[in-house]
């Protein structure tokens, strides 16, 4: 495969990065404190604003991590191996990680969407349904590479 290729894809893997940097920095802390004021019975609710979307950045970063690094052995032609194919599955494993906070986090979103004009509840489907077809597509991707690697294996084996 072409180096330019790849390259272009680790940029847009940084630049996909940084939208999600500059909402834990700036937006979560907001939310965080809008939660807090809107329902101040609720005493940790700050806190469970911070545990949901925090904890969602950490496997979204660690799946961004983990397709740069697939792209890194595709320019080292080692796209058929098994390093390959146990990064697609911490992808897969990220984006259900992802999927399951926001489901545990949709009732915290649900109170937070009345109390703000435009409901941002669809906001939260969307995100676990993204979640979703990204770890179906990966466990796809995962499968497919796993058994070319063996037939790769098989066929060297038979050489």
């Amino acid at each position: 495969m072409k180096r330019g290729t790849t390259l272009f894809l680790k940029a847009a893997v940084i630049l996909m990065g940084i939208p999600v940097l500059a909402l834990c920095v700036f937006a979560v802390p907001e939310i965080g404190n809008f939660a807090a004021k809107s329902y101040p019975n609720i005493g940790p609710m700050n806190y469970l604003v911070f545990a949901v979307m925090y904890g969602a950045a950490v496997p979204y970063y660690i799946a961004l991590y983990q397709a740069f690094t697939l792209l890194r052995y595709i320019d080292e032609n080692k796209a058929f191996s098994e390093l390959a194919v146990q990064a697609l599955k911490k992808i897969k494993y990220c984006a259900i990680a992802i999927s399951g906070l926001y489901v545990l986090g949709m009732p915290l979103l649900r109170l937070i969407a009345k109390k703000v004009d435009p409901p941002i509840g669809l906001l939260g489907l969307i995100i676990i349904l993204a979640s979703l077809v990204i770890a179906v597509f990966a466990s796809i991707l995962e499968r497919l590479l796993k058994e070319a690697v063996d037939l790769k294996s098989e066929n060297d084996f038979i050489v």
